[in-house]
C-alpha cells in the first residue's frame, strides 16, 4: 500500500522540477512512511512513497520493464500477482524483483490497457509508456484505492489523494456548488466530481489513456458486476460455492512478507474473516476493535466472543465523545468534508492496529456483496406496497400527504410516516435516493447559502442513484439497490473512510470480501436467499452460521457509527452553536447559518432528531478551515 503521484506536460520537453514531485510526494508520506522514489524524462515525472508489504528489500518504485521504457507506479496489491509472474515467465518475461508491482509492466508489454482485466486485488496506478509517449491510469474494479486528476491546457496531474494535486503551484481551491448539495444530500462527495472544481477520481472499474496531447480523453471501463440471478442452483449449491470462495479470497488476502492482522468489530462479516484468518495464521492472529460506552452502540462483547473461541491476541480501545477534538486532523487526512461519522472509529482502530502489524483484514464489503443493511429489508417492503397501489393514488394522494406530514421525530415509530410516505409516491430510484438521504428536500434547499443555490442551474443529487447503470433484472428491487449501492455509496463513502483513516497511520486494510470474483459470485445469488423472509444478509449467514459463536447468530446490526444524536443533545450543543454564530469562517458562504441554527434549536429540544446533518456542517466547518483559510486565519476543531 503506497501513496503515488506524478506530472505530465504537453510541451514535450518541458522538464519536470524535481521540487514539484518531492511536494507532491511529501504530502503523501504518511501513505508510504518506507521510502520515496522517483523517475523523471522530458515533460513526464512519476513519484511514489511506498509501505513495504511484499519483498521488502527489492520492491521499491517506479519500477520499469527490462529497457525501461516502461515505468509504473503502483498503490495496492495484486493477490494474484505469483501465478501471473510464473505465466510471464513462462512466455519469456524476465523479473528483477519478487514484487507485485512489476508484474503490471510485464503485462502492459503483452495486454497494452487491457491488463487490468488480468489482476485481482485492489490497485490504483499510472504507467508511462515512452516509445508511444502515452500514460495510463487505472483503478480496481470496486474503487479500494483512490486516484485524483487535475487536467488542462498545459498538464496532468494524479495523486493518490487530492492534496497531491493541491501540492502542485497554483492549483485553485474554487468549492463546486453541485458538490455541496450532494454532500449535504448524503454526507460525502460522489464521484468523479470532488468537492473542488476542475479536480476529479478517476472512477472504479475504469482506465485512462492520455496519449501525447489527448487533455479530452475520456476513461473508459473495463468491468461492470451484472446482477442477474442463477436460478438453477440449490440452497445447499450455492453455500458450498461461498464458502469454498471466500476461504480462498481470505487465504490469497493473506500473502505478504509481514506480519497480518484484522480488524474485529463483533459483526458477521469481520468474525467469519477472523474465524478462517486465525486458521492460517503463523502464531495467533493479532485482533483490534473499537468500542463505546453506550451499550446500544458497542460491539465490543461480540468481538471478544469470536478472540476467545480463535484465541486471538485481541486489543480492544474505547471511544468517547471528547474524539470530536480529533475533526482537525482527519480534515487533514481525508482532504474532502466526508460527513460518516464512524471514520473516527475506524481512524482510532487503524491507529491501534498500526502500533502490532503492518496490514489488517476488514470486513468490508459483505453487506453489498450479500445484502446485509437493514436498509434492504425496510425498502423491499416498501417497494412491495408501492407495486400494489396504483400510480395515480401514490403521485395524486401520497405525494402532497407526504408534504404536509410532520417529521415528527418525537412521535411514536409507526406515526413517524413522512418518509415511508414520500418513498411511496416515488419511482423505485427516488425512493432509494431519499432513502440513502441525509439532508432531504425542501429544508436542503433552505440550509444552502443563496449564492451556492444559485449556482445549482437544475443539479438534483437524485443522479447519483439515477445514473447507475441498469444491469439487473426489471423488478429486483434488491438488485437496484445493491447496484446503487456498489457504484456509488461503496467507493465514495466506505472505501474512502476506510483508506483515509488507515493510510494515515500507514496501515493497509485488505478486504477480502471485496474481491471482484467473490462479488461476481454473490451477484449471481438470487435476491430471495440474500434478503429471505425479512432477515439480511440470509444466504451467508447460514453459510457460515456454525464457524461464529452462537451469541452473534441472530445480534442485531449495529454498524460503526457514533451516538451523535446524543452528543449533540449534550456535550457538543454548546460548542457547535457558538461555531454556528461565527461569522467570520468560510462556512456561511456555503450555508444559511441562520437555518443551521434553527436545525441545532429544534434538535436540541427534541422535537426532531438532525444528529448526522449538524455532524455534516460541523465537519464542512473543520473542512473549510483546513483547506479555504489561511494558516492566520485558521481556528481549531476543537471542543470543551
Amino acid at each position: 500500500m503506497c501513496g503515488i503521484a506524478g506530472v505530465l506536460y504537453h510541451d514535450t520537453d518541458r522538464p519536470v522540477a524535481d521540487a514539484v514531485l518531492r511536494e507532491m510526494a511529501s504530502v503523501l508520506s504518511h501513505r508510504g512512511p518506507d521510502a520515496e522514489g522517483y523517475w523523471k524524462a522530458p515533460g513526464i515525472g512519476l513519484a511514489h512513497r511506498r509501505l513495504s508489504v511484499i519483498d521488502l528489500s527489492g520492491g521499491d518504485q517506479p519500477i520499469g520493464n527490462e529497457d525501461g521504457s516502461v515505468q509504473v507506479v503502483f498503490n495496492g496489491e495484486i493477490y494474484n500477482y505469483r501465478e501471473l509472474q510464473k505465466e510471464l515467465v513462462r512466455r519469456g518475461h524476465r523479473f528483477r524483483t519478487e514484487s507485485d508491482t512489476e508484474v503490471i509492466v510485464h503485462l502492459y508489454e503483452e495486454y497494452a490497457e487491457d491488463l487490468v482485466v488480468h489482476l485481482r486485488g485492489m490497485f490504483a496506478f499510472a504507467l508511462w509508456d515512452a516509445r508511444r509517449r502515452r500514460l495510463m491510469l487505472a483503478r480496481d474494479r470496486l474503487g479500494i484505492k483512490p486516484l485524483y486528476l487535475y487536467r488542462d491546457q498545459e498538464k496532468v496531474l494524479f495523486g493518490s489523494e487530492l492534496k497531491a494535486i493541491l501540492a502542485y503551484p497554483g492549483i485553485p481551491r474554487q468549492v463546486e456548488p453541485s458538490a455541496v448539495e450532494d454532500y449535504l444530500a448524503y454526507g460525502f462527495v460522489p464521484g468523479p466530481r470532488s468537492f473542488l472544481a476542475g479536480i476529479e477520481r478517476l472512477p472504479p472499474a475504469h482506465v485512462l489513456v492520455v496519449d501525447d496531447g489527448a487533455v479530452s480523453a475520456r476513461p473508459q471501463r473495463y468491468w461492470q458486476l451484472d446482477l442477474n440471478p442463477d436460478e438453477t442452483l440449490s440452497v445447499e449449491e450455492w453455500i458450498e460455492a461461498i464458502e469454498a470462495k471466500v476461504a480462498e479470497t481470505i487465504r490469497l488476502h493473506m500473502r505478504a512478507d509481514v506480519p497480518v492482522g484484522a480488524f474485529l468489530s463483533g459483526g458477521f462479516d469481520s468474525s467469519v474473516i477472523v474465524s478462517y484468518a486465525a486458521q492460517w495464521s503463523n502464531g495467533p492472529l493479532q485482533t483490534f476493535s473499537i468500542g463505546f460506552p453506550d451499550d446500544d452502540f458497542s460491539e465490543l462483547p461480540y468481538a471478544k466472543a469470536v478472540a476467545d473461541r480463535y484465541a486471538t491476541r485481541h486489543v480492544e480501545q474505547i471511544v468517547t465523545a471528547d474524539v470530536v477534538n480529533m475533526l482537525d486532523e482527519l480534515a487533514q487526512y481525508y482532504d474532502e468534508p466526508f460527513a460518516d461519522s464512524s471514520a473516527i472509529p475506524t481512524y482510532l482502530v487503524s491507529r491501534l492496529a498500526s502500533q502490532s502489524v503492518k496490514v489488517v483484514l476488514s470486513g468490508d464489503g459483505g453487506d453489498e456483496a450479500f445484502g446485509g443493511y437493514s436498509r434492504y429489508a425496510h425498502d423491499l417492503r416498501e417497494a412491495e406496497l408501492r407495486n400494489r397501489l396504483p400510480l395515480w393514488f401514490r403521485r395524486h394522494v401520497l405525494g402532497p400527504l407526504a408534504r404536509v406530514w410532520p417529521k415528527a421525530d418525537w412521535l411514536p415509530r409507526p406515526l413517524r410516516a413522512k418518509t415511508r410516505l414520500t418513498n411511496l409516491s416515488l419511482n423505485a430510484t427516488s425512493a432509494y435516493a431519499n432513502t440513502l438521504s441525509v439532508c432531504r428536500l425542501p429544508m436542503r434547499h433552505r440550509l444552502l447559502s443563496p449564492p451556492i443555490r444559485a449556482a445549482l442551474n437544475g443539479h438534483d443529487p437524485e443522479h447519483l442513484i439515477a445514473d447507475v447503470p441498469p444491469r439487473w433484472r426489471p423488478g429486483d428491487a434488491l438488485a437496484g439497490m445493491i447496484g446503487a449501492d456498489v457504484a456509488t455509496v461503496l467507493p465514495d463513502d466506505f472505501l474512502v473512510k476506510v483508506d483515509r483513516a488507515s493510510m494515515a497511520h500507514g496501515l493497509e486494510v485488505r478486504p477480502p470480501l471485496l474481491d471482484h470474483e467473490l462479488f461476481e459470485l454473490a451477484a449471481r445469488v438470487p435476491s430471495c436467499w440474500k434478503v429471505h423472509r425479512g432477515e439480511t444478509k440470509w444466504l451467508f449467514k447460514e453459510t457460515f452460521r456454525d464457524r461464529l459463536p452462537r451469541l452473534l447468530w441472530d445480534r442485531p446490526k449495529h454498524g460503526f457509527e457514533m451516538p451523535v444524536d446524543r452528543w449533540f443533545r449534550g456535550p457538543l450543543s454548546s460548542p457547535l452553536r457558538d461555531r454556528l454564530v461565527s461569522r467570520s469562517g468560510r462556512l456561511g458562504e456555503l450555508i444559511d447559518l441562520s437555518v443551521a441554527n434553527r436545525i441545532l434549536d429544534s434538535h436540541v429540544r427534541g422535537s426532531s432528531r438532525h444528529g448526522n446533518l449538524l455532524w455534516a456542517l460541523l465537519v464542512l466547518d473543520c473542512w473549510c478551515d483546513t483547506y479555504l483559510e489561511s494558516p492566520v486565519q485558521r481556528h481549531s476543531c476543537r471542543f470543551a
